[in-house]
Protein backbone atom coordinates (compact mmCIF):
# COMPACT_ATOMS: atom_id res chain seq x y z
CA UNK A 1 0.00 0.00 0.00
CA UNK A 2 1.43 3.52 -1.17
CA UNK A 3 0.11 6.41 0.81
CA UNK A 4 -0.54 9.24 -1.46
CA UNK A 5 -2.36 11.85 0.55
CA UNK A 6 -4.54 12.82 3.74
CA UNK A 7 -7.85 14.24 4.31
CA UNK A 8 -6.28 16.61 7.16
CA UNK A 9 -5.00 20.25 6.48
CA UNK A 10 -2.71 21.76 8.17
CA UNK A 11 -3.53 25.42 10.44
CA UNK A 12 0.45 26.35 9.63
CA UNK A 13 3.42 26.15 7.74
CA UNK A 14 5.19 22.72 8.45
CA UNK A 15 8.82 23.71 9.00
CA UNK A 16 10.22 21.78 11.19
CA UNK A 17 9.15 18.62 9.18
CA UNK A 18 10.78 20.71 5.66
CA UNK A 19 14.11 21.68 7.89
CA UNK A 20 14.06 17.85 8.51
CA UNK A 21 13.30 16.64 4.65
CA UNK A 22 16.06 19.35 3.36
CA UNK A 23 18.86 17.96 5.94
CA UNK A 24 18.18 14.50 5.02
CA UNK A 25 18.55 15.23 1.53
CA UNK A 26 21.51 17.22 1.54
CA UNK A 27 23.10 14.25 3.78
CA UNK A 28 21.96 11.41 1.23
CA UNK A 29 23.06 13.76 -1.72
CA UNK A 30 26.86 13.70 -0.11
CA UNK A 31 26.15 10.01 0.78
CA UNK A 32 25.38 9.19 -2.98
CA UNK A 33 28.84 11.07 -4.46
CA UNK A 34 31.28 9.22 -2.03
CA UNK A 35 33.58 6.46 -3.52
CA UNK A 36 32.11 3.21 -1.82
CA UNK A 37 34.81 2.67 0.30
CA UNK A 38 34.20 6.04 1.51
CA UNK A 39 30.68 5.68 2.51
CA UNK A 40 31.38 2.15 4.24
CA UNK A 41 33.28 4.40 6.64
CA UNK A 42 30.85 7.20 7.14
CA UNK A 43 28.23 4.70 7.47
CA UNK A 44 30.58 3.05 10.26
CA UNK A 45 31.20 6.31 11.27
CA UNK A 46 27.82 7.81 11.80
CA UNK A 47 25.18 4.78 11.39
CA UNK A 48 24.20 3.47 14.73
CA UNK A 49 25.79 -0.07 15.84
CA UNK A 50 24.58 -1.58 18.71
CA UNK A 51 27.71 -3.40 20.06
CA UNK A 52 29.23 0.40 20.34
CA UNK A 53 26.15 1.83 22.34
CA UNK A 54 26.81 2.12 25.84
CA UNK A 55 23.40 3.81 27.33
CA UNK A 56 25.44 4.52 30.35
CA UNK A 57 28.21 6.31 29.05
CA UNK A 58 27.02 9.90 27.03
CA UNK A 59 29.94 9.52 24.35
CA UNK A 60 28.48 6.75 22.56
CA UNK A 61 24.89 8.68 21.97
CA UNK A 62 25.85 10.31 19.08
CA UNK A 63 24.45 7.84 16.50
CA UNK A 64 21.63 7.58 17.89
CA UNK A 65 21.02 10.93 16.39
CA UNK A 66 22.88 10.88 13.31
CA UNK A 67 21.90 7.52 12.35
CA UNK A 68 18.45 8.69 11.65
CA UNK A 69 19.95 11.20 8.69
CA UNK A 70 21.65 8.21 6.67
CA UNK A 71 19.98 6.15 4.01
CA UNK A 72 21.05 2.84 2.39
CA UNK A 73 19.65 3.90 -0.75
CA UNK A 74 17.43 5.94 -3.44
CA UNK A 75 14.47 3.89 -2.36
CA UNK A 76 15.03 3.82 1.52
CA UNK A 77 15.22 7.97 0.91
CA UNK A 78 12.48 8.76 -1.28
CA UNK A 79 9.79 6.41 0.81
CA UNK A 80 10.81 7.81 4.18
CA UNK A 81 10.84 11.43 2.73
CA UNK A 82 7.77 10.95 1.19
CA UNK A 83 5.67 9.35 4.15
CA UNK A 84 7.72 12.21 6.55
CA UNK A 85 6.05 15.05 3.78
CA UNK A 86 1.80 13.37 4.25
CA UNK A 87 2.22 12.42 7.57
CA UNK A 88 4.79 14.87 9.77
CA UNK A 89 3.02 18.23 8.93
CA UNK A 90 -0.42 17.23 10.69
CA UNK A 91 1.83 15.90 13.71
CA UNK A 92 3.87 19.13 13.51
CA UNK A 93 0.58 21.57 13.36
CA UNK A 94 -0.64 19.54 16.29
CA UNK A 95 2.04 19.99 18.86
CA UNK A 96 3.94 23.23 17.40
CA UNK A 97 7.32 23.41 15.77
CA UNK A 98 9.34 23.68 18.88
CA UNK A 99 8.11 20.45 20.61
CA UNK A 100 8.44 18.19 17.47
CA UNK A 101 11.67 19.01 17.44
CA UNK A 102 12.57 17.15 20.53
CA UNK A 103 9.67 14.71 19.34
CA UNK A 104 11.32 13.61 16.36
CA UNK A 105 14.86 13.68 17.89
CA UNK A 106 13.27 11.46 21.15
CA UNK A 107 11.05 9.80 18.74
CA UNK A 108 14.31 8.51 16.56
CA UNK A 109 16.64 8.08 19.55
CA UNK A 110 14.07 5.68 21.24
CA UNK A 111 13.59 3.62 17.73
CA UNK A 112 17.37 3.33 17.33
CA UNK A 113 17.14 1.99 21.28
CA UNK A 114 14.50 -0.69 20.62
CA UNK A 115 16.55 -1.79 17.21
CA UNK A 116 19.91 -1.83 19.22
CA UNK A 117 18.40 -4.36 21.58
CA UNK A 118 16.49 -7.06 18.96
CA UNK A 119 18.86 -6.50 16.30
CA UNK A 120 22.42 -7.75 15.34
CA UNK A 121 25.06 -6.38 17.60
CA UNK A 122 27.76 -5.33 14.73
CA UNK A 123 25.26 -4.00 11.61
CA UNK A 124 24.76 -0.19 11.70
CA UNK A 125 21.25 0.76 11.12
CA UNK A 126 20.55 4.15 9.24
CA UNK A 127 17.23 5.59 8.42
CA UNK A 128 14.67 8.01 9.69
CA UNK A 129 12.00 5.39 9.83
CA UNK A 130 12.16 4.90 13.47
CA UNK A 131 11.45 8.83 13.77
CA UNK A 132 8.60 8.54 11.17
CA UNK A 133 7.34 5.75 12.73
CA UNK A 134 7.24 7.93 15.88
CA UNK A 135 5.08 10.59 14.02
CA UNK A 136 2.78 7.81 12.43
CA UNK A 137 1.89 6.85 16.02
CA UNK A 138 1.41 10.21 17.07
CA UNK A 139 -0.79 10.54 14.28
CA UNK A 140 -3.03 7.49 14.98
CA UNK A 141 -3.30 8.84 18.16
CA UNK A 142 -4.47 12.22 17.02
CA UNK A 143 -6.14 11.94 13.58
CA UNK A 144 -7.96 8.28 13.85
CA UNK A 145 -10.72 9.27 11.30
CA UNK A 146 -8.49 11.21 9.10
CA UNK A 147 -8.00 9.21 5.23
CA UNK A 148 -5.48 7.94 3.79
CA UNK A 149 -5.31 8.05 0.12
CA UNK A 150 -3.91 5.03 -1.33
CA UNK A 151 -2.88 3.10 -4.01
CA UNK A 152 -2.77 -0.59 -4.16
CA UNK A 153 -1.64 -2.32 -7.20
CA UNK A 154 -3.34 -4.97 -8.26
CA UNK A 155 -1.10 -6.68 -11.03
CA UNK A 156 -0.50 -4.43 -13.08
CA UNK A 157 -4.04 -2.10 -12.61
CA UNK A 158 -3.76 0.58 -9.53
CA UNK A 159 -6.15 0.27 -7.54
CA UNK A 160 -6.95 3.79 -5.61
CA UNK A 161 -8.88 3.89 -1.64
CA UNK A 162 -9.31 5.89 0.94
CA UNK A 163 -8.54 4.09 3.79
CA UNK A 164 -9.27 5.38 7.51
CA UNK A 165 -6.14 6.31 8.98
CA UNK A 166 -6.77 3.90 12.24
CA UNK A 167 -7.01 0.62 9.94
CA UNK A 168 -4.15 1.86 7.59
CA UNK A 169 -1.60 2.59 10.49
CA UNK A 170 -2.66 -0.54 12.22
CA UNK A 171 -2.28 -2.64 9.83
CA UNK A 172 1.28 -1.06 8.86
CA UNK A 173 1.98 -1.63 12.86
CA UNK A 174 1.09 -5.07 12.77
CA UNK A 175 2.58 -5.83 9.89
CA UNK A 176 5.73 -4.13 11.30
CA UNK A 177 5.09 -6.22 14.47
CA UNK A 178 4.54 -9.23 12.18
CA UNK A 179 7.71 -9.06 10.53
CA UNK A 180 9.96 -8.12 13.72
CA UNK A 181 8.90 -11.24 15.24
CA UNK A 182 9.97 -13.44 12.09
CA UNK A 183 12.70 -12.10 11.97
CA UNK A 184 13.61 -13.12 15.40
CA UNK A 185 13.79 -16.57 13.72
CA UNK A 186 17.09 -15.45 11.25
CA UNK A 187 20.94 -15.07 12.61
CA UNK A 188 21.14 -12.75 15.32
CA UNK A 189 17.33 -11.40 14.94
CA UNK A 190 18.74 -10.42 11.39
CA UNK A 191 16.25 -11.42 7.95
CA UNK A 192 13.87 -10.33 5.46
CA UNK A 193 16.04 -7.80 3.42
CA UNK A 194 17.88 -6.44 7.07
CA UNK A 195 14.53 -3.77 7.55
CA UNK A 196 15.17 -2.17 10.95
CA UNK A 197 11.67 -3.60 12.10
CA UNK A 198 12.17 -3.30 16.20
CA UNK A 199 12.86 0.24 15.36
CA UNK A 200 9.93 1.10 13.63
CA UNK A 201 8.08 -0.79 16.47
CA UNK A 202 9.74 1.03 18.98
CA UNK A 203 9.40 4.29 17.01
CA UNK A 204 5.59 3.80 16.66
CA UNK A 205 4.86 3.19 20.14
CA UNK A 206 7.19 6.08 21.62
CA UNK A 207 5.34 8.30 19.04
CA UNK A 208 1.64 7.09 20.56
CA UNK A 209 3.21 7.22 24.45
CA UNK A 210 4.64 10.68 23.54
CA UNK A 211 1.52 11.97 21.95
CA UNK A 212 -0.82 11.33 24.97
CA UNK A 213 -0.62 14.48 26.57
CA UNK A 214 -1.25 16.72 23.93
CA UNK A 215 -4.25 14.68 23.13
CA UNK A 216 -5.78 15.15 26.00
CA UNK A 217 -4.65 18.38 26.41
CA UNK A 218 -6.83 19.37 23.23
CA UNK A 219 -9.86 17.19 24.37
CA UNK A 220 -9.66 19.46 27.31
CA UNK A 221 -9.75 22.34 25.52
CA UNK A 222 -12.41 21.15 22.91
CA UNK A 223 -14.62 20.56 25.60
CA UNK A 224 -14.20 23.60 27.61
CA UNK A 225 -15.03 25.31 24.41
CA UNK A 226 -18.43 23.13 24.05
CA UNK A 227 -19.56 24.58 27.29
Amino acid sequence: MIPLRDTVQSRTFPIITWIIIIINTFVFLYEVRLPAIDLANFIDEFGLIPSRLDLFSPSTWTPLVTHMFLHGGWMHFLSNMWVLFIFGDNVEDRIGSTKFILFYLIGGASAGIVQSIFGSADIPSVGASGAIAAVLGAYFLFFPTARVLTLIPVFIFPWFVRIPALIYLGLWFFTQLWSGLISMTGADGVSMGGVAWWAHIGGFLVGLFMAIPTNLSTRKKTTSFGY
